[in-house]
């Protein structure tokens, strides 16, 4: 490893065992780095270098900032962490704030100053925040003031919290008050090693315990430099927006990294569901929408209502998307929408097909830089059209901050992401269900999500999960917990009507032989489905039945 910037050497200390890494590879000209690097130099600094100071960089319903103008405000934060919080390369900074312009520098400002960012979604309680400040070990925090409940709280309750500093509340010693000593406005950049630690993200916790993922400043330009220029293709013209949180990689590297590593513009907003995020498309010059499949389907209805015309890619991620959606987007905005996986610990999409490339219901094909493979329990590779668990690596990879389960997610140098896919034999990858939501009833193999698309295609369905539910005759069963559009019945002739339709999409067998209908789904803060807390309540609904 190269010699390390970091004063404070906890990430290091913590990272797994060297034997225990995913294998790397950097096979294209862009992913050869210098030894010493900070991404915010290349992000950020590298364009007033060229004279692009003045371009449109962070756009806001509030205020719109210049690369130059964010480039200064970068500067005053990092000032205020080093000389008036104390911070030293290698400390961990928590961040907790909606999506905004402050929010985007004070990220930057953190990995400039040599920090580690560790970004929390904004409806975090004070548990989930004790969570990660005890197990980062974090010291600092910089909060958005309308936050501050749940953040006092959280620091009441964590050791080792010495410092919150707030801003949006005007207060003396707030941020922005720091922020304004006179010297403030420059700063150098922390010289950092390219395999430095410069961010944390947490796993949303779909499947346990939330795991904290580390991540280089190497890492950060790399997924710009495979995803970002292979695949997305966007220009410096374009203007990014979506409605994942920053905290969420997904959200960090399509709000942020994306658009700075090409010198474009990026729209924050604080919320962005659907009924606000097509008004702001049209009010902003949106050209690349970054979201999840479930908004895309939510927004299909609206369309009508919103020019959206200056639109031209939109890049899914998060959960599988439906073909059906596909379709219905395709027809109804003549734009391919764009599916692809990644995880926070790849740190952002590494399977997903660029525009010319794109196949309807595939996830795509394994983005340039990286390689991927479909493998049985004892890591063999499947054969093309034999679905298995998903293998990949590239120039990013999972390095758990001190967790067992590094061993499992890595494995004989792959990261095994806990997905069952089925690769065809041009290579693309088709999504069968996570490993853990194959349902097997009377010794059928059922991919819950395979149900669930063929529910989403009857009009009725405005959103759906499917799992396994205990049954003493068949082991388990298939049952469906869906939300109705408008204007349906939920009654027992609505559910023998999707029954029906399921068995005429797919094969009879995968049908749900129950239904249930309710009012909304359990979701994680970046809006995947919680499956697992859906098979905790059938599995109890069943105990209570046999008890009964």
């Amino acid at each position: 490893m190269i010699e390390s910037a970091h004063i404070d050497t906890f990430a290091r200390d913590n990272l797994p065992p060297a034997a225990q890494w995913p294998e790397f590879i950097y096979n294209l000209p862009e992913l050869k780095y210098p030894d010493r690097l900070n991404c915010v130099s290349a992000l950020l600094d590298s364009w007033l270098g060229k004279g692009r100071g003045e371009r449109p960089c962070v756009i806001s319903p509030a205020e719109n900032w210049t690369y130059a103008q964010l480039a200064e405000r970068v500067n005053r934060i990092a000032n205020v962490l080093v000389r008036d919080l104390g911070m030293v390369p290698g400390n961990r900074v928590l961040l907790r704030a909606p999506n905004s312009p402050v929010m985007v520098a004070a990220c930057l400002a953190v990995i400039k100053a040599g920090g580690i960012i560790v970004a929390t979604m904004p409806l975090l309680r004070a548990k989930e925040l004790t969570y990660a400040i005890g197990k980062a070990k974090i010291k600092f925090a910089l909060c958005d003031a309308r936050l501050a409940d749940e953040m006092e709280k959280a620091k009441a309750q964590a050791s080792g919290l010495a410092r919150i500093l707030y801003w949006g509340n005007d207060a003396a010693d707030g941020l922005e008050a720091l922020m304004r000593k006179p010297g403030y406005e420059k700063f150098s950049a922390c010289d950092t090693a390219a395999d430095d630690v410069c961010l944390i993200g947490f796993t949303s916790g779909t499947t346990g315990e939330p795991k904290g993922t580390m991540h280089f400043h190497r890492d950060i330009l790399a997924t710009c430099d495979s995803y970002g220029r292979y695949v997305l293709q966007a220009g410096e013209n374009d203007r990014f927006i979506g409605s994942a949180p920053l905290a969420f990689t997904f959200g960090f590297g399509g709000h942020v990294l994306f658009p700075l590593r090409i010198g474009a513009a990026t729209i924050q907003l604080e919320k962005a569901p659907p009924d606000e995020l097509l008004p702001a498309i049209a009010k902003f010059g949106a050209t690349i929408c970054f979201t999840a499949p479930t908004a895309y389907r939510a927004m299909l209805g609206k369309l009508l209502d919103h020019n959206i015309s200056t639109l031209r890619k939109c890049v899914s991620a998060g959960e599988a998307l439906p073909k059906a959606t596909f379709d219905a987007w395709l027809a109804a905005t003549g734009i391919k929408i764009m599916d692809g996986i990644g995880s926070t610990e790849m740190l952002h999409i590494f399977i997903g097909s660029p525009d010319q490339k794109i196949r309807a219901g595939a996830t795509g094909m394994a983005v340039p830089g990286y390689e991927a493979m479909v493998i049985d329990d004892e890591g063999r590779e499947m054969p093309a059209g034999i679905p298995g668990r998903l293998a990949v690596r590239g120039p990013t990879g999972c390095r758990y901050l001190a967790d067992t389960r590094q061993s499992v997610y890595v494995q004989s140098g792959w990261n095994v992401t806990g997905d069952t896919y089925m690769m065809d034999k041009e290579r693309y990858f088709w999504y069968q269900a996570r490993s853990d939501d194959m349902i097997i009833s009377s010794g059928y193999n059922i991919a819950g999500p395979e149900v669930e698309i063929a529910l989403l295609t009857h009009p009725a369905v405005a959103e759906c999960g499917v799992v396994a539910a205990p049954d003493e005759e068949r082991g388990h069963i298939v049952k469906a917990y869906v939300v109705l559009r408008p204007g349906h019945a939920d009654d027992a002739a609505t559910a023998r009507a999707l029954q029906e339709h399921v068995k005429e999409a797919i094969a009879p067998y995968k049908y749900p032989r129950a239904v249930e209908f309710v009012t909304s789904l359990p979701r994680t803060q970046t809006g995947k489905l919680q499956r697992f807390e859906l098979r905790r309540i059938a599995a109890e609904n069943a105990a209570r039945k046999k008890a009964s």
